[in-house]
């Protein structure tokens, strides 16, 4: 490689693949993203978020892989996959507490039969 080339230059060749496969890729999120909301939740509150937040999930994966796609360098790149994992983890955080508290809201309406000790 000659000094101060570009080491993410392609040939036209290659272009042409790295676009045919950032299309394949953004078509499986699509997919995803409909089957997903295809997907019965079962009409609970808690189906529902956790049908939400998988459709959330996915187009956030999604975002991230196109703005990966477009990255001009490896600090571009560093800088991507950082914004994604504070995203993320900042989301499951929240996910995790939201869901535990749908869960925590469906237990207690639970009315199951039981008969006390004699």
């Amino acid at each position: 490689m000659a000094k101060g080339a570009d080491p993410f230059e392609m040939n036209a060749a290659a272009q042409q693949v790295m676009t045919q496969a950032y299309a394949a890729v953004d078509s499986y999120f699509d997919n995803l993203k409909k089957t997903i909301s295809a997907v019965p939740s079962g009409g609970t509150e808690f189906g529902e978020k956790l049908k939400s937040y998988a459709e959330k999930n996915a187009a956030a994966t999604q975002d991230f892989m196109k703005k990966l796609s477009q990255a001009k360098d490896l600090q571009d790149i560093f800088r991507i996959q950082t914004e994604f994992l504070q995203a993320q983890v900042s989301a499951f955080s929240e996910q995790t507490k939201s869901l535990g508290d749908s869960f925590a809201k469906a237990a207690g309406e639970l009315k199951l039969p039981i008969k006390p000790a004699s």
